[in-house]
């Protein structure tokens, strides 16, 4: 098969390289925030805060199953990134195929369950009872397009694992447009509250993972999927298994914290409820410049790492270290100075823009750490030690985070330490991996290639 669209990363200049292949990713992320920030706005204008509560509460439950399978894609593309710079587009071909039988079978299964397990997931959260209603409505609607979610993030990740983030942009800027007009349509013109926006939800996934498919299956390309190939490898199962699930356990994880943040924020009423949620989406927002660095780096340390070529690969850390503070220092200046404005896109209501507002104030200047983290964490992953970035981020994402809450709000109920604990947890698991990745990364391959 001719290699026509792959884009190979371990020769040529690293700074328009990753510039080239992160801007795509970011932008692509953006409209993938999109779904469910478009249905928070929508429903926050047009229905009610009470609406809005029950979108953004649902939010940490549908990022558990988000992050899952965004973790492994992640996982699972360093495995084909390897193949591919390695040449061996034999096993690129089985590990690609065992990968998208593996997540129809995942996704499937969480679909259904999850649709079940709806009430046992909002008892979890405290989910209060003003909006409880609406919560379990737009909750079990989304469970429905899980498996939409599911196999577009593993078709995303193939095509950016050889080099192509072009594609899945595109395909999400589709998908996120007909959400948008979806959304109006549904809720604010036909009413149908905060079922209408489950619905173009799901809608939406799917016609992003048709998109994705139909490239996948007609390409001539190395990466090409082949339906009667479809089959799991055990080997390659086992490979993409031990890449792919310490991130996506790691993911989904973190959102499980959330969860229990999410019932400490509960506590605070609706009000508070629905300007968090709005400040943590629109967080969601300004982190995505370091996510995206991060499958940069990932990916580019992961087809030169499957080359041998690791002084190239170290240089491009530091390229994704420069580009990522650059874009961090003009995207959090701009939020702060427009804190408000943002907010107010999601309601009107004084109360509920105030604790976005002051929440934003908060933990905008403290994106940095986050940004580090997820630079580190991807680039360790690049070397293939997944597994030890997973325990190192849930030890600093959950259970500082965790500890944390549990001290301070014991002697004093105050909102502010909601506001602290994102940041908490992004400095420890920063520097925990940053510590592994010096130690056990840095320096042994720096002797190395000195040697």
């Amino acid at each position: 098969m001719a290699r026509t669209t792959s884009e190979n990363l371990t020769k040529g200049n690293i700074y328009k390289q990753i510039i080239a292949f992160s801007f795509p990713i970011l932008v692509g992320r953006f409209f993938q925030n999109l779904y469910n920030n478009v249905d928070a706005i929508v429903v926050g204008q047009y229905v009610s805060k009470y609406a809005l509560a029950a979108v953004t509460s649902s939010s940490d439950i549908t990022m558990v199953l988000t992050g899952f399978f965004n973790g492994f894609s992640i996982g699972a593309g360093i495995a084909f990134s390897r193949y591919f710079g390695a040449g061996e587009y034999g096993k690129l071909h089985k590990s690609i195929h065992t990968a998208v039988l593996f997540a129809t079978i995942i996704g499937l299964t969480m679909s259904i369950v999850g649709v079940f397990l709806t009430p046992v997931l909002l008892n979890i959260v405290d989910c209060p009872a003003d909006v409880l209603s609406d919560a379990d409505v737009y909750l079990r609607i989304y469970f429905v397009g899980v498996l939409f979610t599911a196999l577009y993030n593993v078709g995303a990740g193939i095509l950016q694992s050889v080099g192509d983030s072009r594609s899945p942009f595109y395909y999400l800027v589709t998908a996120s447009v007909t959400n948008i007009i979806l959304d109006f349509l549904f809720v604010k013109y036909f009413q149908m509250g905060v079922s209408g926006a489950g619905i173009a939800t799901i809608i939406s996934q799917g016609l992003s993972l048709v998109l994705v498919l139909r490239r996948l299956i007609n390409s001539s390309d190395v990466y090409q999927v082949v339906l009667k190939d479809l089959k799991l490898d055990m080997g390659m199962l086992k490979e993409i298994v031990i890449l792919g699930i310490p991130s996506a356990i790691q993911s989904s994880l973190i959102s499980i914290s959330n969860l229990f943040v999410q019932r400490y924020t509960n506590g605070f009423g609706s009000s508070a409820m629905a300007g968090i949620g709005a400040a943590r989406k629109i967080d969601r927002f300004v982190g995505m410049i370091g996510e995206s660095i991060g499958l940069a780096s990932a990916t580019f340390v992961s087809q030169n790492v499957g080359s041998k070529n690791y002084k190239r690969a170290f240089k491009g850390i530091r390229v994704c270290l420069v580009i990522g503070f650059a874009t961090f220092m003009v995207t959090g200046v701009a939020l702060l100075v427009f804190a408000r404005e943002v907010s107010s896109l999601f309601t009107n209501d004084a109360d509920v823009l105030r604790y976005a507002v002051d929440m934003l104030y908060v933990i905008v200047p403290c994106f940095v750490f986050q940004n580090i983290n997820q630079l580190y964490s991807n680039a360790t992953r690049g070397f293939g030690r997944s597994a030890a970035v997973m325990i190192l981020s849930v030890f600093g994402m959950i259970v500082m985070r965790q500890i944390f809450l549990a001290i301070v709000l014991t002697f004093d109920h105050n909102v502010l330490y909601i506001y602290l604990c994102y940041p908490v947890g992004w400095f420890f698991s920063a520097l925990f991996v940053y510590i592994y990745y010096l130690i056990k990364i840095k320096i042994p391959y720096k002797k190395m290639i000195a040697s």
